[in-house]
């Protein structure tokens, strides 16, 4: 792993530091997990609205009209 510097408001570092799960793994390991987390939910919504763009210009009933 490689080992960086971020910047964090001294009241939300005293809050994180603070909370349980914190104290346990360490804030490092929640850290990693959040940043994970926050990037698994935006690639999923990348994903989610490139499906809405492309059956935005064809619905999927039109699709599935010769199968029925």
């Amino acid at each position: 792993m490689k080992a960086i510097q971020i910047t964090f408001d001294e009241r939300l570092l005293a809050k994180l530091d603070s909370d349980e799960e914190v104290k346990r793994e360490g804030r490092s390991a929640v850290i990693r997990r959040a940043v994970a987390d926050y990037l698994r939910k935006k690639r999923r919504a990348t994903i989610a609205d490139a499906y809405r763009r492309a059956y935005g210009k064809q619905p999927a009933e039109l699709d599935l009209a010769g199968w029925a």
